[in-house]
This record gives structure tokens, sequence and C-alpha cells, in this order.
């Protein structure tokens, strides 16, 4: 059973940063690569980022690219989220995931951590 666990979201104010982490159980952290989704209230969850199972390789969503930026420490097991400049329509509760055998498809989640970015 793979057990992830995010931390590190909270309230901010437009233009703040703040830096999320996740981390894994060590089997399953080392197998391939993690994502960052997020899902604001009424809305369908979307795809925010990817690193590869090496570290080098990372992948944004258009809203967040040059803003925010994901990386790993596969000694930690621990997948982090720094996140800058945010703007109220970052507002969402995100989730990490292990990818699965799609692309950008997750195959465990989470419980997710909320952010709130005041105007």
């Amino acid at each position: 059973q793979v057990q992830l666990v995010e931390s590190g979201g909270g309230l901010v104010q437009t233009g703040g940063s703040l830096t999320l982490s996740c981390t894994a159980s060590a089997r399953d952290f080392q197998s391939g690569a993690m994502l960052w989704f997020r899902q604001a209230p009424g809305k369908e969850r979307e795809f925010v980022a990817r690193i590869r199972r090496s570290g080098v390789g990372t992948y944004y969503a258009d809203s967040v690219k040059g803003r925010f930026a994901i990386s790993r420490d596969n000694v930690e097991n621990t997948v982090y989220l720094q996140m800058n400049q945010l703007k109220p329509e970052d507002t969402a509760t995100y989730y990490c995931a292990a990818e699965g055998s799609t692309w950008l498809t997750a195959a465990y989640w989470g419980q997710g951590t909320q952010v709130t970015v005041s105007p």
C-alpha cells in the first residue's frame, strides 16, 4: 500500500510563496515519476507538475510555469513543490501522486493539503 503524505499548505497573500512537501514509502517513491495536482472548489482536478524518477526532467502546466518548481530528494523520499508569485486562482487543495503506467496519470494519491491565496 502506497502512502503519500503532503504537508506545507496554508494561507498566504497574493505574491507570496509556499513550499509543499510529500513524503512516500521508499519502495514506491523510487519506482517512478511523481506528480502534483490541484483541485479548486467546483472544478475538476488538474495537473500541475511532474518530475522524473531521476529528478532530472520536469514538466509544468502552463498556468504555473515560471512560478512553481518541483523537485525531489530520493534519499528522504520526498517531493517538493515550491510555489512563488502566488495568485488567488492558485487557491486549491494540492495533491501529490505517484505516476501510474500512463504519463500524467496517478496510480496513488495523497490526502491533499489546502492552499489559500488571499487577494
